[in-house]
């Protein structure tokens, strides 16, 4: 998945910036209500439905709106031919723990349904909604948020008059304001929604939002298939380097020879052998799935049971590659098992591999299991591709020493190796096992695993291995360790390399190539790295002409000790005092790779630098809902409606102005509020970033020139 994001993010920056400026609406609504006729004083639920583009989310709009990601939200306009009966529904909605946000979301992919039950009191039924929301991509991170309007009346469903007799309510003129329905795990009406252009030219736009915002679920994060096969692959090797099953390579391939007529058919035997072990392996993985679904990565991700339970597992599974228990399968299951092979012919073949798969669970087992973990995460065939994956690695070297016997003299003879083996996936497993304990503390807060102690945990893990791997630690099966072999030796200086590799992170180091699997950064207790990020920005604050209590300084911030401002108008003020350009941030609470290009970009020195001395820098979140007074509403030039809310004023502005809905979006504005140069998003090339930073100062300086 990684790579198929960069090869999107580098793909759009081929197609130019001309695409990057049109707006999009990668989501369409419909709305029908679920009756063709109803009674005044009866009850129909309407209907939202959406389509969504492949590879966009939409955020639902039952969970903690306090979260970040904000929940779609919709407001109906009252009047008496109906009233709302509860409230907003979605209904399928996928959840997921974030660890950004450090709580649980829920999304749509594809497809979106909302329901909202409404009373009909008029045989002149009229319903109109609004609905504010986010899209987001994880191809190259852009969340873009949008706004619909939805009507729906007689034509869309035949009203009767009341029954028995009851009166028919007479319409008046609505007496309230329209009715925001964001209720955890309620209805969503549906109704047709006002069709808006894909594109606007500089005068128009689409649909902004104001309670919105949304960011790919870690979902998006997933490993590709292709990776996740050739992981699986790999654990079906070392399962073959395990003392459980080595030793039985020779053993059976010597069996088929001496129990052939001929060469080709300890050939066909052999194949078949294998064939045999990839259908039995498969056949569990497809047992798997029926059991767990698809939604097993839902309930991965969210639920503590599973996830304190795989701890379990893996505890246990790393115990017994210890050496100190050993899990079998019961003895009369592997007897009578065994007892089926001597039948003979193809029968006789298929059952001598169910005995493989038997008398070597106790070293398979617990790498099966992690596949299988592994695989939950992912689409309800992916425990089949897995096992695939694991078994045709496992299967392979017994079909091909039955076609090439004289092979098998060159394999390494059985020893002490193969425990040693057998125990660094012990630490392996051990490792793994708390990485699921510290989702379930994620997800409920229990405070056991924050991000020193889980690093702590697995340097002592990495260290061990490495001190076991030079024969500093023997374990109850290990033989006596007079020297060590060289592929042993350079193991031990991969271990020790990584433990040098995470003791950063005990003082904040980020340790990017670990952060799908280490708690959040903002677990940490003592974060060095951040206090001297601190202190630099102190040094900047104070040479800073930035006043300390500008608008809305008391809602928003800027990282890395940035001093800016928040509210156009006093930004292009500032500007024009301190002869600077703009830099603005288009962004949002709930923008993921807003927050990505703050980390990975923004930190680096030379672009820290020229945003601090070269610019004015203006942040403006396109998803705040804070609601502010009429004096500061505007009416939108593109739909006419008006903006009443931080987050769509920013956003009305992004897109009348600059022609895009997307965030991060970052624009260099001159004096005269044209952009110095073409706008960019989401890139995390740092290069490209300060060649943007530099080309927007230098045209602003050769304007300055010519006045």
């Amino acid at each position: 998945m990684k790579n198929l994001q960069s090869i999107a993010i580098i793909f759009w920056l081929f197609i130019g910036i001309g695409a990057q400026a049109q707006v999009q609406k990668p989501i369409s609504w419909t709305a029908k209500v679920d009756k063709a006729q109803v009674a005044v004083g009866s009850t129909v639920d309407i209907i939202f439905s959406a389509t969504i583009d492949g590879d966009w989310y939409l955020y639902s709009s039952d969970f903690d709106p306090n979260l970040g990601p904000t929940v779609t939200t919709f407001k109906f306009t009252p009047n008496s031919s109906y009233e709302l009966v509860g409230g907003i529904k979605p209904v399928g909605a996928k959840k997921k723990y974030d660890p950004i946000w450090e709580g649980e979301y829920t999304y749509f992919k594809r497809k979106a349904e909302f329901r909202q039950t409404v009373r009909v009191l008029s045989e002149r039924f009229n319903v109109v909604a609004n609905v504010n929301y986010q899209v987001c991509t994880d191809v190259d991170g852009r969340c873009i948020p949008l706004e619909d309007d939805f009507a729906i009346g007689g034509g869309d469903v035949k009203v009767l008059p009341a029954a028995n007799g009851a009166p028919v309510v007479q319409e008046t003129a609505p007496t309230t304001a329209p009715t925001e329905i964001t209720q955890p795990n309620e209805k969503a009406g549906e109704v047709v929604a006002d069709s808006l252009p894909a594109s606007v030219n500089n005068t128009t736009a689409t649909q902004d939002a104001s309670t919105i915002s949304a960011t790919v679920p870690a979902a998006t994060t997933e490993e590709s298939l292709a990776g996740f096969m050739i992981a699986a692959f790999l654990s079906g090797l070392l399962a073959l380097l395990t003392p459980c099953v080595f030793p039985m390579i020779p053993m059976t391939v010597s069996f088929f020879i001496r129990k052939s007529q001929s060469r080709a058919q300890a050939v066909g035997k052999g194949i078949i052998f294998g064939l045999s072990i990839i259908g039995i392996y498969m056949l569990i993985g497809i047992i798997f799935s029926l059991i767990f679904g698809a939604d097993a990565a839902n309930l991965l991700a969210t639920h503590w049971l599973p996830n304190v339970l795989f701890f379990l597992i893996f505890f246990v599974f790393a115990l017994s590659f210890f050496g100190m228990f050993d899990i079998v399968l019961p003895a009369s299951l592997t007897t009578k098992i065994d007892s089926q092979a001597d039948r003979g012919g193809l029968a006789g073949i298929f059952f001598m591999a169910l005995t493989l798969a038997v008398v070597s669970f106790s070293c398979t087992g617990p790498i099966v299991g992690t596949v299988l973990v592994e695989a939950a995460g992912g689409s309800l065939f992916k425990p089949a591709l897995g096992m695939f994956a694991f078994s045709l690695a496992f299967a392979l070297p017994f079909a091909l020493f039955a076609i090439f016997p004289s092979l098998l003299s060159g394999l390494p003879k059985s020893g002490g190796w193969l425990n040693v083996v057998k125990v660094v996936l012990g630490f392996i497993e051990l490792a793994l096992a708390f990485k699921f304990l510290s989702v379930a503390d994620q997800v409920y807060h229990w405070g056991l695993l924050d991000r020193p102690i889980f690093i702590a945990i697995w340097i002592a893990i990495a260290l061990t291995a490495g001190m076991y791997l030079l024969g500093k630690v023997r374990l109850p099966h290990d033989s006596p360790v007079e020297s060590i072999g060289v592929p042993r030796f350079l193991t031990a200086m991969v271990a020790f390399a990584f433990v040098i590799y995470l003791l950063p992170g005990m003082f904040g180091a980020p340790l990017a190539a670990l952060s799908g699997y280490l708690p959040p950064q903002t677990t940490h207790d003592f974060d060095l790295v951040s206090l001297i990020r601190q202190n630099a920005g102190v040094a900047a604050v104070n040479n800073s002409n930035v006043p300390q209590n500008v608008k809305y300084g008391d809602k928003f911030k800027l990282p890395h000790g940035l001093k800016g401002y928040f509210d156009y108008k006093e930004a292009l003020a500032a500007a024009k005092k301190e002869n600077k350009p703009i830099f603005i941030d288009f962004t949002g609470h709930g923008c993921v790779n807003c927050r990505k290009m703050e980390a990975n970009v923004w930190i680096k020195p030379e672009v820290l630098q020229r945003l601090q001395n070269d610019y004015i820098i203006l942040a403006l979140y396109v998803d705040d809902p804070t609601e502010l007074p009429e004096s500061e509403w505007v009416t939108s030039t593109y739909d006419g409606k008006v903006k009443k809310t931080i987050g769509k004023i920013n956003a009305d502005l992004q897109i009348s102005r600059f022609n895009n809905n997307a965030q991060p979006y970052y624009v260099l504005l001159g004096h005269d509020e044209l952009p110095l140069v073409t706008p960019v998003a989401y890139d995390e090339n740092v290069d490209n970033f300060v060649r943007f930073l530099d080309a927007g100062k230098a045209n602003f300086n050769a304007k300055m020139a010519k006045n």
